[in-house]
């Protein structure tokens, strides 16, 4: 079950996604962190944020939309006092960063430096508005995501660092090598669909903040497509293929179109033993069907002449 994620070796493939597993050990109570590959960090600032009016969270057909906000305690506050009671847990741990300009990533990452001995890697999560340039987010500019990017990586002090990406945008191989071209490790593919949700009796959005983001089984086709589209495009890059992963077939699914490791997001939410359960779906997939090495997957798709 063992993986590579470019220079960080997982026992298995199955990363808790960011947003998903809280920011300490609230969730891994009642799951098995240490059973996960990885577990990533709800994204944090350089400063704490209360996040979005409510409500935050409405189930939709085939998944969920939220508009949290991003809500964070701030990076030094998560450092003392959520990260000791993760890594207590057996988690490896993946810590996600946002910020509103490349400043505020500099001083998130710098925040980190002290807790670099418990981390596996630093999340970059560019879909968030860039204040800099009139709120369009980082990740659907290249320019952008070059700026967070390099900065970040220039002061990560041999961290790894993944960029999380947007499939909001005309074509994501564009961003994802501004990325890579900046000094990204890898990518984690992808963050959620826009999305909006009205009440029709009110007339109003049903969310506080209008719109949200789409996550669950609605966007895996999307995000099939976009880590596949990368992985072809650069075929080397480390890919946390993330999005709609709720059974063991999905994660093979992920690991096929060119994923390294698969992010289990919004299935967490109906069960917080589901990234546990995928694995073990996973292996017992590979047992029936004579894979010796879950990593023999990635990239394995059989493309149509």
């Amino acid at each position: 079950m063992t993986v590579q994620l470019g220079p960080i070796t997982l026992p298995n493939p199955i990363v808790a996604a960011s947003g998903t597993f809280g920011h300490g050990d609230e969730v891994a109570r009642l799951g098995d962190a240490a059973g996960l590959g990885a577990v990533t960090t709800k994204s944090l600032a350089p400063y704490a944020w209360p996040g979005n009016e409510p409500p935050r969270l409405h189930p939709t057909t085939a998944g969920m939309l939220n508009s949290v906000g991003l809500q964070g305690p701030g990076v030094e506050r998560w450092v003392e006092h959520e990260l000791p009671a993760l890594r207590a847990c057996g988690a490896r741990v993946i810590a996600s960063i946002w910020g509103r300009t490349v400043d505020d990533y500099v001083v998130a990452t710098k925040m980190l430096d002290d807790a670099r001995d418990d981390l596996v890697a630093i999340e970059v999560n560019v879909s968030c508005p860039n204040l800099e340039d009139r709120a369009r987010m980082f990740a659907h500019s290249c320019d952008g995501t070059t700026a967070v990017t390099r900065a970040v990586v220039e002061h990560a002090r041999g961290l790894p660092v993944l960029v999380k990406l947007s499939p909001n945008v005309t074509d994501v191989r564009e961003i994802a090598g501004a990325a890579l071209d900046a000094g990204a490790t890898g990518l984690t593919l992808v963050n959620t669909v826009l999305g909006l949700a009205i009440d029709a009796e009110s007339r109003r959005p049903v969310l506080g903040a209008g719109g949200g983001g789409l996550s669950g089984p609605a966007i895996k086709p999307v995000a099939l497509r976009a880590v596949s589209d990368v992985a072809r495009e650069f075929p080397a890059v480390p890919i946390v293929g993330t999005g709609g992963v709720m059974t063991g077939v999905d994660a093979v699914e992920m690991l096929l179109a060119g994923a390294s490791a698969v992010g289990v997001g919004t299935a967490t939410f109906r069960d917080p033993r589901a990234g546990v359960h995928i694995r073990d779906q996973l292996g017992a997939w590979c047992a029936s069907h004579r894979v010796p090495r879950v990593a023999d997957l990635t990239g394995r798709m059989t493309w149509p002449m």
